[in-house]
């Protein structure tokens, strides 16, 4: 095992595309890291420098005490699983997973041997003899990662491993990775487009934008206080609510944010974890609203929050939730980054006048229907606030910001 280090490293191609600018990593002996993002972010070419598929325009990657800029893929001891099996349809199971210590000439006991942990540890000692053709899509990815396994490399490299699979798949292959990944201890960087997946691997998550690193922590962290548009938006689904609001303060030193016809008042919690939000009194703001942070109003507990008035405009009965759509009078946010998030949706058409279609997450228990008034109770100690010009989320003070 060894930890892998990106320092500065860019990717700049002949046409003068760069593709990766300035990335700095460290990813940790054992470590699952998650690199996330939209289509054409980088992530892939990340990985593909690391594996020495790609060469390195600016920087240095360094595995274990190794720097490995000019060392040539073979040689770098990291085991590759892609997007497409790439399995040999010629051979059975055992051979496709020996297939590289065969090359090594290893001596077929002991190319017996791992190859028969790997299965086990796989779930796949009774395919042994079956040829890919043979094999379910969950089955066949198994025996690629197994060939990676059986090598005991120093790192997993892992490409969208997943996304060829149905969606009852991807949710059972990402668990047995999961617990492979963590028996084994291997050092692991995988790729992929799916915030899900993202959430549910990684002991971090590194999101990319344009070839950016944005924001590199835990997936609760990235979840809770992201660090501006990009991420808030990004990370969660459905994606976090953004509007564009106005931030008021009283004689009294209270606060509240308005949306037009409603106001949402502020819990002195909010100022407390963002005191900068005191650099904004009657200014516009952008706000973020989880889902998961409203409720039907009939059904919400009582706490901190304050009440939306609408009327639902679509509702999606999830069986474990309802997520309720309804417009509120107040103008979309629109910046860089949530065009950026809307081309990667494929929504580039942004909502155009003054008002902003909210989604909730609202309780199955619910009665709401299209058409009919929305009370949506909001969770105001959770509200996320982001400066509309630089798109980073308004946590600390001016000076410190600086």
């Amino acid at each position: 095992m060894a930890e892998v280090v990106l320092s500065g490293v860019g990717k700049v191609y002949v046409d003068g595309t760069r593709a990766v600018d300035g990335l700095n990593l460290e990813i940790r002996d054992g470590e699952f890291l998650v690199l996330v993002g939209p289509s054409g972010c980088g992530k892939t070419t990340a990985l593909r420098m690391i594996a020495g598929l790609e060469h390195v325009s600016e920087g240095e990657i360094r595995i274990g005490e190794r720097v490995v800029n000019d060392v040539p893929s073979r040689d770098r001891d990291v085991a590759m699983v892609f997007q497409s099996y790439a399995l040999y349809p010629h051979l059975d199971v055992f051979d496709n997973i020996a297939f590289g210590l065969t090359l090594r000439k290893l001596p077929k006991a002991e190319i017996d041997r791992r190859v028969r942990e790997v299965a086990d540890i796989l779930e796949l000692g009774e395919h042994l003899t079956r040829k890919p053709r043979n094999l379910s899509g969950g089955q066949r990815q198994r025996v690629a990662m197994g060939r990676a396994i059986v090598r005991a490399p120093r790192a997993f490299l892992m490409d969208e491993p997943l996304s060829n699979l149905d969606a009852k798949l991807r949710v059972q292959m990402r668990a047995q990775i999961a617990r492979i990944q963590r028996d084994l201890g291997v050092t692991t960087v995988y790729v992929t487009h799916d915030q899900t997946e993202a959430m549910t691997l990684g002991d971090r998550v590194a999101v990319l934008k344009r070839g950016v690193l944005q924001q590199v922590g835990p997936p609760q962290e990235l979840y809770d206080r992201p660090v501006n548009l990009f991420v808030a938006g990004f990370i969660g689904s459905p994606g976090m609510n953004l509007v564009t609001a106005r931030l008021d303060r009283d004689y009294e030193g209270r606060y509240w944010v308005a949306l037009n016809a409603d106001t949402l008042p502020l819990p002195d919690s909010v100022l407390h974890t963002r005191p900068a939000l005191a650099d904004y009194a009657g200014r516009e703001v952008i706000l973020g609203i989880r889902p998961e942070d409203m409720e039907d109003a009939a059904l919400a507990d009582a706490g901190d929050g304050s009440i939306l008035h609408s009327v639902a405009d679509l509702v999606e009965a999830m069986g474990s939730d309802v997520l309720v759509h309804f417009p509120v009078d107040a103008p979309p946010a629109v910046t860089e980054d949530t065009r950026a998030l809307a081309e990667d949706t494929g929504t580039a058409d942004l909502p155009k006048g003054r008002g902003t279609v909210l989604v909730g997450r609202f309780s199955p228990r619910t009665h709401i229907y299209e058409g009919e008034p929305v009370a949506a109770w909001v969770d105001t100690s959770r509200l996320h606030f982001f400066d509309p010009e630089t798109g980073s989320s308004i946590t600390t003070t001016s000076e410190e910001q600086r």
